[in-house]
């Protein structure tokens, strides 16, 4: 290592890849979602048989966050989220290969596998490489691209079919990935001690700032399912489900929303539709900076930031009950600009929680936990929209019910939630 005595910046390289492997993951899955009529009118498949395609990818998904988690805490996150990437990039360069419902299905399925560790292996990396007072910051960062990814995925996919045709542009998409993977062994060490451009100096700054030093050794004090035992663990993962259940609504049911209950044009919906997810890419980054600011002032408690950022954020997310009853197209479309940006400032908080409340190099465990739950809403979501607008021919009682859920949230956080400290093994 050099020896400097101003600090280098490797761990914001680190964030910045970190950052390009979320946004490259919301692009790969959303480019079946703009395939989709070229794909149903080629191989004949009806809406039932695309709705379990389109489905497929949250079975593995959401299924396999803890195992995911659990190999990239056991292995190390190189290897874990290098390989992840490549599969999940792999699976969506071949599908262009897919001779009918059975093979999409099945590269659908294959895509899940690999993107299910993505969000575990970011955590744990956090916790390794950045400070304790830096950790929601690079949590905004990297949680961001999701948002980046979804902004850009529709109209970057679209105009790649109209250049090509639907299989080049799975092809195409996948090679982002592969050559993420490549920089990213290349580049990034299991710990900030192993690569070479890191000095004293930011090693210092590292590890004097955490209260538990990860990577150190591969010891972990309990077994996975013993974090069932801790509310903590609940607690993160109910408000999670919460969050999710209303940021699914803005990549599923928007789109249909302002062109339906708005009546927007297409050009005007799919402006329009980009515009909370640009917003509270933005957002996010700011909450998750501002909230590290507070913290290493000393002006709050870590739990008192937390819970802080968290309620405002809730709050902001509440908006969305606001905008079913707004007279006008401009203000709904800003009232779900503000939700949207509220549920990103709780992300900000939420993707930090896993590094402060995981006992020692279980980071990426409890980040997959929190994210099974959560997912869950991302399963039932888009369901009950559904069936709430079939019932009533209005999106009026489904965005109060996702109203309704964010209230939850917020009480889940205030009063289930406690002090946020890393868990001890009852034996230690």
């Amino acid at each position: 290592m050099q020896t400097l005595t101003k600090k280098s910046n490797v761990r914001w390289v680190v964030a910045i890849l970190m950052w390009a492997a979320i946004a490259i993951n919301y692009i790969d899955r959303t480019v079946l979602s703009a395939a989709a009529p070229y794909i149903t009118k080629e191989f004949g498949l009806d809406a039932a048989q695309m709705g379990v395609v389109l489905s497929g990818f949250f079975w593995s998904y959401a299924l396999l966050q803890v195992p995911s988690g659990w190999v990239a805490d056991r292995i190390g996150q190189k290897k874990t989220l290098g390989f992840a990437v490549a599969w999940w990039s792999l699976s969506t360069a071949v599908t262009g290969l897919a001779t009918g419902f059975k093979s999409i299905l099945g590269f659908r399925i294959a895509l899940g596998v690999g993107e299910a560790a993505a969000y575990p292996s970011n955590a744990g990396i956090s916790s390794k490489w950045f400070p304790d007072k830096e950790r929601a910051t690079v949590a905004g960062i990297f949680d961001s691209g999701s948002k980046f990814g979804g902004a850009i995925a529709m109209p970057l996919i679209v105009w790649l079919i109209a250049m090509f045709d639907w299989k080049m542009t799975f092809l195409i998409i996948g090679l982002l990935g592969i050559i993420w993977s490549i920089i990213w062994i290349l580049y990034f060490k299991e710990t900030p001690e192993e690569h070479k451009g890191v000095n004293e100096a930011e090693l210092k700054h590292i590890r004097e700032g955490q209260f538990k030093r990860e990577g150190l050794d591969a010891e972990q004090p309990m077994k996975w399912y013993q974090l069932l035992k801790y509310r903590n663990i609940w607690a993160m993962c109910i408000g999670f489900f919460m969050i999710n259940y209303n940021s699914y609504f803005f990549i599923t049911w928007l789109p249909t929303y302002l062109v339906k209950e708005r009546g927007m044009s297409l050009i005007e919906m799919g402006f329009m539709a980009s515009l909370p997810l640009l917003c509270a890419m933005v957002v996010e980054v700011i909450a998750g900076w501002l909230s590290d600011r507070i913290y290493a002032k000393g002006l709050l408690s870590l739990t008192a930031t937390r819970k802080l950022f968290l309620i405002i954020g809730l709050l902001m997310a509440s908006c969305i009950g606001f905008a079913a009853f707004a007279q006008s197209a401009v203000l709904a479309v800003v009232l779900l600009c503000i939700a949207k940006s509220g549920t990103t400032v709780a992300a900000s908080q939420v993707w930090a929680l896993p590094g402060d409340v995981a006992p020692k190099n279980m980071t990426s465990v409890v980040a997959g936990m929190q994210n099974t739950v959560s997912n869950m809403g991302g399963v039932v979501g888009p369901i009950i929209t559904g069936f709430f607008v079939a019932a009533y021919g209005s999106f009026v009682p489904a965005l109060l019910f996702s109203a309704a859920l964010i209230v939850i949230g917020i009480l889940n956080y205030l009063f289930l939630l406690g002090k946020v400290k890393p868990i001890q093994a009852e034996h230690e």
